[in-house]
């Protein structure tokens, strides 16, 4: 078991276990069509949300990650929108734990990487299952591959895992 320390801009003086291998022994019901690295080499979020913990996790997922080091950058996307609500929403929404100050992507990377926190894990997963709710408008209103079609869902979907590239 390995534990890992955490001291960046959003949280200090936290460390968690990994008590699972990388990327192995998801719950059942939790199957991502995305690692944290493809999704950070397809462009998410702006490019702007991992920039100042980039120690915690393995260096090999930022090789080809596209990342802004000012401000976000809707550019960066994958489908060049912004398909993202402020952090200050997403805390006034109830959505953000303190264990992951960051949301549901760095839950996902941490949980990725071996960490396993049950009840959180539980909410968690229970929210990207419903966000799935997303992939089934895509393939009901656009032709299969039409990537012009509901740009920012698909763009949404990419930020929880769900590869909307091919759909």
């Amino acid at each position: 078991m390995k534990t890992i320390l955490v001291n960046d801009k959003m949280q200090t003086d936290y460390s968690y276990d990994l008590v699972a291998p990388m990327g192995k022994k998801f719950s059942a019901i939790f199957e991502p069509q995305l690692t944290p690295k493809e999704m950070l080499a397809l462009g998410v979020f702006g490019g702007k949300y991992m920039n100042d913990c980039r120690v915690e996790f393995p260096s090999d997922w930022f090789a080809e990650a596209r990342l802004s080091q000012t401000e976000k950058n809707i550019g960066l996307n994958y489908f060049s929108v912004d398909a993202s609500q402020p952090l200050s929403e997403w805390n006034k929404k109830g959505w953000i734990h303190p264990q992951d100050p960051r949301g549901w992507f760095q839950w996902y990377c941490r949980y990725y990487m071996g960490r396993r926190t049950h009840d959180e894990d539980l909410r968690q997963i229970k929210r990207w299952r419903a966000f799935s709710r997303h992939a089934g408008a895509v393939k009901k209103y656009c032709e299969p591959y039409d990537l012009g079609c509901r740009k920012k869902q698909r763009q949404a979907l990419l930020h929880w895992a769900y590869d909307s590239r091919d759909m």
